[in-house]
């Protein structure tokens, strides 16, 4: 992923050396419990480890590479000149490549839902944090993009959150499911690799050993981790979204902070443009480009191909590193993000009245009117507000089909904004807890 979309933590974890350490480490642990079974000597497992502070050269891996065409190969003659040819004798004894490659990559991905979850806690606490400073701040709920019922922009907030924990639970599942390791040579029978040297490895790398594989770790695992990567940023999409909508000129119940010295365009000096939602929306794009090749990486040829591989060098970093960003840059535009509860007021009572015929059609029905002529009667006087501008509570009053059924303390009664939020408090507990 290029620069502009990334932060150094995450980009460390992909960087080849963080690779190749984690490679040394699988290596030189297989020797500790080969050394242990008895399988090679102490002293040779006791060598390896003379490398662990060593800087592992990557130009020089690269130039073997470019010989060898096989970058295990290429690790592997390089840590021979490290430690010298006889002590690197019995390095990567029984082993295949796969095995160093597959857990390397579940060891990192674990890392970076680390990281991950570190940025849904700040998107998580941004959202409670604006959710209880505007729990009973009114604006109008729409449906189908009009004006339908009064809601708050606290609940808004709430339901956001409630969203992205879901996420987040989900996310914790897919870091366990991930954090599996093999090294159970080829074809995964271990015929030349006790199952013990597995799981001193998985143990030490912070993995679970792989129920069964093949010469690979099953790919449904990392289909279902994407996946839920995927997920996720449609949910930053839907929050995204829904500030765009409230940044738009006509509305403007809410807008992203616009900084001393920003500039919103080359031409129009007085744009302020919602554009770190917009670059939210594209980036959610680019994590779930990764979602479906992810999927068709389940399918491989017998016990191992590599056409998951390419896919992989590819989605493992660009998508983790860039939903890591994006998590960092929604919980910055919420911790910032700014409101105007006047205005939601405002776009609330531009059509004087009308988000409360519910109210009315249900007090009709209950006074003894059947349901299509309160639905008649309701609808009548709302049209009027639509297409003349009307009052709608004027209109109300002066209807004498609704008047002979509803006085005129019931009808003012039905335009009390309180009621529509007597139910904020249950649903903050259900969402936030007691």
């Amino acid at each position: 992923m290029i620069p502009r979309y990334s932060r150094p933590q995450m980009v460390a974890l992909w960087s080849p050396e963080t690779k190749f350490r984690i490679w040394f480490e699988i290596e030189a642990h297989a020797c500790d419990a080969q050394a242990a079974l008895g399988v090679i000597p102490a002293d040779h497992a006791a060598a390896v480890w003379k490398a662990k502070d060593v800087n592992f050269d990557v130009a020089r891996i690269d130039e073997i590479e470019a010989v060898t065409k096989h970058d295990v190969i290429a690790f592997l003659t390089h840590l021979a000149e490290i430690i010298g040819p006889d002590m690197a004798r019995f390095v990567h004894q029984g082993m295949t490549s796969s095995d160093v490659l597959d857990t390397t990559l579940n060891v990192q991905l674990v890392r970076a839902s680390d990281l991950l979850l570190e940025g849904m806690d700040r998107v998580l606490a941004a959202l409670k944090t604006r959710a209880m400073e505007h729990k009973h701040t009114l604006r109008i709920g729409r449906s189908h993009g009009i004006h339908a019922e009064p809601t708050t922009m606290g609940l808004t907030f709430a339901r956001f959150y409630a969203e992205m924990a879901r996420g987040r639970a989900r996310l914790v599942t897919a870091r366990s499911e991930i954090a599996t390791g093999a090294i159970s040579g080829a074809v995964g029978t271990f015929a030349n690799i006790d199952p013990r040297v597995e799981e001193h490895v998985c143990k030490m790398m912070g993995l679970s050993p792989e129920t069964i594989s093949t010469q690979v770790i099953p790919r449904d695992r990392h289909a279902m981790y994407f996946a839920t990567l995927g997920v996720i940023a449609s949910s930053m999409e839907n929050i995204a979204t829904e500030i765009r909508h409230m940044q738009r000129t006509e509305v403007l119940e809410a807008e992203e902070f616009f900084s001393p010295g920003q500039k919103g365009s080359s031409a129009m000096p007085h744009k302020r443009n919602p554009v770190l939602t917009e670059n939210l929306t594209g980036l959610a794009r680019l994590v779930r480009m990764s979602v479906v090749p992810a999927m068709e990486n389940v399918t491989l040829w017998h016990e191992r191909d590599i056409s998951h591989s390419s896919v992989e060098r590819a989605i493992g970093p660009d998508t983790t590193i860039t939903l890591d960003f994006a998590l960092h840059r929604l919980a910055g535009l919420i911790e910032k993000l700014v409101i105007y509860p006047e205005n939601m007021l405002r776009n609330m009572n531009q059509f004087k009245g009308l988000v409360m015929s519910q109210r009315v059609l249900l007090a009709l029905t209950q006074a003894g009117v059947s349901r299509e002529d309160s639905y008649r009667l309701v609808q009548r006087n709302a049209m009027k507000v639509w297409e003349k501008g009307a009052d709608f509570k004027t209109e109300l009053l002066a209807d004498p089909e609704v008047t002979a059924a509803l006085s005129a303390e019931q009808i003012e009664e039905k335009f009390d904004m309180a009621y529509h939020i007597k139910h904020v408090d249950t649903i903050f507990a259900r969402v936030f807890g007691a």
